[in-house]
């Protein structure tokens, strides 16, 4: 009796250890897992997007409207703006919108070129315009036909937290960020860079109000730019919830910078030599491999904002074809008043 009691305790000391051992094992595991970022993938966002995209324009066609088309005005024979351009069209394709490409020598001149965009303006199956950054030539495309969010008006209302053509960059960050389900308000964000195209608007979306007619983050957001020293940035970004790089300099963000934990999203695309290989690679802003060992969240390069731009760009598309059709509707309306009004 004594001996089986013996055997009883051992046993179930054995078992106590090993369940013991387990719960450490799994306990190291779990330790493991969070302190390794989850590696966003915007290719897999973009998809998701791209599909929605999709669906919606199959069932604007099938209920009897045109199919969308995207003209993109291409000047000069930059090869990054022609492989830039190919993306979007195959986009374009994969999604059921109709595209061209008008490539015109960089010898063209200011006033053919906006003479170009007038004719696409008031080409009614056109529905939207991708163009160069250039503040002239952008305010010259319609803003309705604006897929860039570019123009001067998009800009103004994106800026009063109204409904507009958003930039497709920012707006690719926006949703990465809230399809991951990263919480944003009262949270501290940081993003480096303020261009007018990306880090500007992607404070714009963060910052305000979510109970706005285009609801933003309700994040407290600090813009830094080239005169922000680099420690005065760390002391920034120690701080963040959230840091977003924007700024085109390769290891700008570096795991010292960030918090435990912190989100991040590396909007950078930066052509370096492999010091290994000695052949181009693309890196992003921030230093992947060491930040993944500390962040919460973080978007590699390539295959993060990137693939999440292209997607954004698809949905401008499908929101300016339905918007250009309700301008259209609108002035057949005012026409036919207009026809009672003088009868």
């Amino acid at each position: 009796m004594a001996a089986a009691s013996f055997i009883t305790t051992l046993v179930t000391r054995l078992l106590r250890s090993a369940q013991s051992g387990r719960l450490h094992q799994r306990s190291l595991h779990l330790s493991a897992v969070r302190n390794e970022a989850v590696i966003i993938s915007g290719r897999k966002l973009a998809e998701q997007i791209k599909q929605e995209v999709r669906q919606e324009v199959e069932e604007w066609v099938a209920s009897g409207n045109k199919r969308p088309h995207l003209s993109v005005v291409l000047v000069g024979e930059n090869p990054a703006s022609q492989s830039y351009v190919l993306n979007k069209t195959r986009a374009a394709a994969s999604v059921g919108i109709n595209s061209e490409t008008i490539v015109k020598p960089a010898s063209i001149s200011e006033e053919e070129l906006l003479n170009l965009i007038n004719k696409l303006n008031n080409d009614d199956n056109v529905d939207s315009l991708l163009h160069i950054d250039e503040r002239k030539v952008c305010n010259a495309v319609s803003p309705d036909k604006d897929v860039d969010g570019f123009h001067v008006i998009n800009v103004g209302r994106m800026c009063l937290d109204q409904c507009s053509m958003l930039p497709a960059t920012p707006w690719g960050v926006w949703e990465i960020i809230k399809r991951t389900g990263i919480p944003t308000l009262g949270k501290n964000v940081v993003v480096a860079g303020r261009s007018k195209n990306v880090g500007m608007p992607i404070a714009m979306l963060l910052h305000t109000d979510g109970a706005h007619e285009r609801p933003g983050g309700d994040a407290t957001v600090t813009i830094s730019h080239r005169y922000t020293p680099k420690e005065e940035l760390k002391k920034h970004t120690a701080l963040a919830d959230i840091v977003i790089s924007a700024a085109g300099i390769p290891n700008l963000i570096t795991a010292d910078m960030i918090k435990e934990g912190a989100a991040v999203i590396d909007v950078g695309i930066n052509r370096i030599q492999d010091p290994i290989t000695a052949k181009p690679k693309l890196v992003g802003d921030v230093d992947f491999e060491g930040v993944k060992k500390k962040a919460g969240y973080i978007t590699p390069v390539p295959g993060g904002v990137g693939p999440m731009t292209v997607a954004m760009l698809m949905k401008n598309t499908i929101i300016a074809a339905k918007k250009v059709l309700r301008l259209e509707e609108r002035e057949v309306l005012k026409s036919k008043e207009l026809g009672v009004a003088s009868n």
